[in-house]
């Protein structure tokens, strides 16, 4: 499994609370936590400063409660405790897997799986998304699949096509209509802020 992990396991940048400015960079390797701070002022004496960096070892990361605080200010509780798993070598392997493997296994879950799932990440929410997985839906929801209804699928989209046709149909020769259920709102992304021009890492 250990194949699975790139060089860089985590990477987020973000501004200070206001009033500060101040940009930051919080980067996770596999030996290595890395924080980079840039600037931002007004005062002459900040102009054209070089941006700050500090490298730790996860374990010194892990002990160091003042760059915790302060990666919790910036960044929030959630993303706080999840450089801190990373760290601890609690690594989300199932997030790092190819999308091939990853669609191959969504192919066996139903489809009340697959909407949850698509609220989990960024990642999930494209693949559960995806032509690949709605496609595989309609046609195991169904034996004949005829030209028009394919040519109608690329044109309105595989999801629509089992909302309309196959969502709570009753046996598998039937294509009962159904409206397509109102969906849950997306779980927000963290923000992250641009890094000044010329100053990225």
């Amino acid at each position: 499994m250990a194949a699975l992990l790139e060089e860089t396991l985590f990477a987020l940048s973000g501004q200070s609370p206001p009033p500060s400015k101040d940009l930051h960079q919080i980067t996770i390797t596999q030996q290595q936590v890395i924080w980079r701070w840039w600037k931002v002022s007004l005062r002459i004496e900040f102009r054209g400063a070089a941006p700050g960096e500090l490298r730790l070892s996860h374990e010194e990361f892990v002990n160091d409660a003042r760059l915790q605080h302060q990666v919790g200010v910036i960044f929030g509780p959630n993303i706080l405790a999840y450089t801190l798993a990373l760290c601890q070598g609690h690594f989300d392997y199932l997030e790092r897997l190819p999308d091939r493997m990853l669609l191959h296994i969504l192919s066996f879950l139903n489809i009340q799986d697959i909407c949850r799932l698509s609220q989990t990440s960024r990642r999930f929410r494209k693949l559960c998304g995806s032509k690949a997985v709605w496609e595989s839906a309609v046609r195991s929801c169904s034996e004949d699949i005829s030209e028009h209804l394919e040519a109608l699928a690329e044109q309105m989209g595989w999801r629509r096509i089992y909302f309309t046709f196959c969502h709570s149909k009753s046996p598998a020769s039937s294509m009962t209509a159904h409206s397509e259920p109102t969906e849950q709102p997306e779980r927000p992304e963290p923000e992250q802020a641009e890094l000044p021009e010329g100053k990225h890492p």
